[in-house]
């Protein structure tokens, strides 16, 4: 009975192997860095912009115009070229740009149809053909 015992357990051998990597990982880590990138970014933008809100400045223009030297000069080759001034205050426009302005654009006209070519072959009484306008539309799957 012994001997039977003995065949029927089996015998079990220490295995060394390495422990699998437990972290899950991700299909496109670059692009999750990214991200977090990207929202940090956005964070900062807008503390940055209550910091502006809050902020006031007590300046004068002249004084303004002191600290921006190119600014200055540009504004005042403006101020003293008054024909330029005069020139940029009048903008020419076309006929379209002023019909969208002033919102005067005209009605859609309504879809044509076919475009069709009279032709003739001996033998028909009334022929009629499709022209090809080279317009269409080309739909790609996703």
């Amino acid at each position: 009975s012994e001997s039977q015992a003995s065949v029927s357990e089996p015998v079990v051998a220490p295995v060394s192997a390495p422990m699998p990597n437990l972290k899950p990982s991700i299909p496109y880590p670059s692009r999750h860095d990214n991200e977090k990138l990207r929202d940090q970014a956005n964070e900062q933008i807008e503390k940055f912009y209550e910091i502006f809100k809050d902020m006031s400045f007590e300046i004068s223009f002249t004084d303004a115009l002191i600290l921006m030297p190119k600014f200055a000069s540009t504004l005042k080759a403006l101020i003293g070229n008054k024909e330029k001034l005069s020139e940029m205050a009048r903008t020419t426009m076309n006929e379209h740009c002023s019909s969208v302005i002033l919102n005067k654009l005209p009605r859609k006209l309504g879809d044509p149809g076919k475009f069709r070519i009279p032709c003739e072959f001996s033998g028909m009484d009334e022929c009629l053909e499709l022209a090809d306008l080279g317009a269409s539309i080309n739909l790609m799957p996703l």
